[in-house]
């Protein structure tokens, strides 16, 4: 069983910075890429960012000048800092991870955390 656990979510003023984290947990072979996700009221889940097993980073979503994704797969952690929140980046945060295994093909997967809440309201 793998598990995600984000934290750091909450409720903060416009232009106010969050830093969101998510550790994975569990029967882990090794990670191939981890990513946020955010899902705004009324919108599908959308990918924000992704880090891979090779350390490189791919930004999905136009906000790298205020989001930035860090991390290390061989860690099983993933963290998202968030600057300059807008109203309109309230919503719910997802880590997904895809694990992979070369010995237990069937211990292979893609996973998700249960997902953090981000409010931004003054």
């Amino acid at each position: 069983q793998v598990r995600l656990v984000e934290s750091g979510g909450g409720r903060v003023q416009p232009g106010g910075s969050l830093r969101l984290s998510c550790v994975a947990s569990g029967d882990i072979y090794s990670i191939d890429s981890m990513t946020w996700y955010r899902q705004i009221p009324g919108n599908e889940r959308v990918s924000i960012a992704t880090i891979t097993s090779g350390g490189s980073i791919v930004n999905t979503l136009a906000l790298k000048d205020r989001f930035t994704i860090s991390g290390d797969t061989a860690e099983k952690t993933v963290y998202l800092q968030m600057n300059d929140l807008k109203p309109e980046d309230s919503g719910v945060y997802y880590c997904n991870a895809f694990v992979s295994n070369p010995t237990a093909p069937w211990k292979r997967g893609e996973f998700w955390g249960q997902g953090t809440q981000v409010t931004v309201s003054s």
